[in-house]
């Protein structure tokens, strides 16, 4: 099947009970057993539930995975893929990954044992280089959040494979309509399904996606004993909203770089972030695995950020993204706040930056919105 059919059809078939079209939201903790020792398919909502396999199963075949999981957040999906390593394990991580992972690595997962080097992924030698005997994972953000850099995913594939690493690939600001990771030897896909798997900022979510039996166990034990996994309101939520992903994503896209190409001439702009810019350095690449860029666009402002913001009527001043508004946040002080000024430094992340989510509105009146808010700037 084509894209566009697995978004409707994956994951779901008519209820067997009604005949509902629509994915039933089997809204219980927990389900009879058909006998001592014997349960049905699911037995208790935190270790499975069946509007959760729905969705599961439809994130499983639009990333090309043999198994998807659903997590109450993005941050709790990260926090289950992390856990499969052990005291002592050392992760390598792009450096100007979102501000909530970053967070969960340096200040909480170190506590028990785990090592970080947060590196930019853009070079082989250089990862080979921060390679340890006990690296056990590389950890990639493509495009990232906020930069948009793109990192070559054949290229940490390779590496991994000849080091016995595992890979693991956020692909939020992506998702399996413009990228999948899979295809380039990625093993583990993550995503918060908050942003454009759901699609209209009104539920948390996030997925794993495995590639292997093996790690396919792995994910299911974190999920049941860490008890991360997503409600079953929730998952239905985000199963209706990937039937449309496929438009949305186009028309975030088609927005993204008719503003990206407005704010690459003016004149209080100073530098553009978007990898559907020809002059984006990692615009060949993006155009090798992606098929398309995305609805995500950075800039870094002349001028003061505050009265650029209360220019806005359009754009409205919140985190997150993926939604159909569009938003703008200061990543410094919103979305990447939690990273430190150290870290935000070294990522390049400045306070000049703003993060543009493009969303369905018509361009014109978004590119003209942000005329507004650059004029008082």
């Amino acid at each position: 099947m084509k894209f566009n059919t697995k978004s409707v059809h994956s994951g779901r078939e008519p209820c067997p009970a009604t005949g509902a079209i629509t994915t039933p939201i089997w809204q219980t903790s927990t389900f009879v057993f058909d006998d001592y020792g014997k349960p049905k398919e699911h037995d208790y909502t935190r270790t499975s539930n069946p509007t959760r396999k729905a969705l599961e199963d439809a994130l499983a075949e639009l990333e090309g995975g043999n198994a998807g999981f659903a997590f109450s957040s993005g941050m709790a999906a990260i926090t289950t893929i992390i856990h499969i390593l052990k005291a002592g394990d050392h992760v390598i991580v792009c450096d100007d990954c979102y501000g909530g992972t970053y967070r969960l690595f340096s200040e909480i997962m170190t506590r028990f044992g785990l090592e970080f080097t947060f590196l930019r992924l853009d070079d082989e030698e250089k990862i080979q280089d921060a390679i340890k005997p006990n690296t056990m994972l590389i950890w990639t953000e493509t495009p990232s959040n906020p930069l948009l850099n793109i990192t070559d995913l054949e290229m940490i594939s390779k590496i991994a494979r000849e080091q016995d690493i595992l890979t693991v690939t956020d692909n939020t600001f992506s998702s399996p309509y413009f990228l999948k990771p899979v295809d380039f030897g990625i093993d583990l896909v993550m995503h918060s399904t908050t942003k454009y798997l759901n699609g209209h900022c009104d539920v948390i979510g996030g997925a794993v996606i495995t590639t292997t039996d093996e790690l396919k166990e792995k994910v299911h034990f974190q999920l049941n004993g860490l008890g991360t996994g997503e409600a079953p309101f929730d998952a239905w939520l985000i199963l209706r909203g990937i039937k449309t992903l496929p438009l949305r994503m186009e028309k975030h896209a088609a927005n993204a770089i008719a503003v990206a190409e407005y704010l690459q001439d003016h004149p209080k702009v100073n530098e553009v972030f978007y990898p559907g810019l020809p002059s984006h350095k990692g615009h060949e690449i993006a155009k090798k695995q992606m098929n398309g860029f995305g609805g995500v666009v950075s800039f870094k402002l002349k001028g003061d950020i505050r009265s650029f913001l209360n220019g806005l009527e359009l754009f409205s001043l919140a985190e997150s993204l993926g939604g159909a508004d569009s938003l703008v946040e200061h990543a410094a002080t919103m979305s990447h706040a939690s990273m430190g000024e150290e870290g935000r430094k070294n990522a390049g992340i400045t306070d000049d930056l703003i993060r543009l989510s493009i969303g369905l509105e018509d361009a014109e009146d978004l590119i003209a919105d942000i005329g507004k808010g650059l004029s008082g700037a």
